[in-house]
């Protein structure tokens, strides 16, 4: 996890595109947070199943970077295909 702040803090949350999309072995998936709160980040597959959870814990206001490392929970490599991520937070 990278706080890349610039020490102007968002006015709204953000959830950016991946990137590299596709990846090979690895993709950073940015955020932003406009005020301090519980933040959970989790990778789920085509099915809608959960294969990982990349944060979940209390974070600062600001914009943030996740590194996603291919890797399901148990820490096996995910199969080829398309996954999504979704966040959520609670102040």
């Amino acid at each position: 996890m990278e706080d890349i702040t610039d020490g102007n803090l968002p006015s709204d949350y953000g959830l950016a595109q991946n990137y590299p999309n596709p990846f090979n072995p690895s993709t950073q998936i940015e955020f932003s947070l406009p005020q301090s709160g519980l933040v959970k980040l989790e990778v789920f597959n085509i099915l809608g199943q959960k294969v990982r959870t990349l944060l979940n814990r209390e974070m600062s206001a600001g914009r943030h970077r996740v590194t996603f490392d291919g890797r399901s929970k148990s820490g096996d490599m995910l199969a080829p295909g398309m996954y999504f991520y979704r966040i959520s937070s609670q102040e």
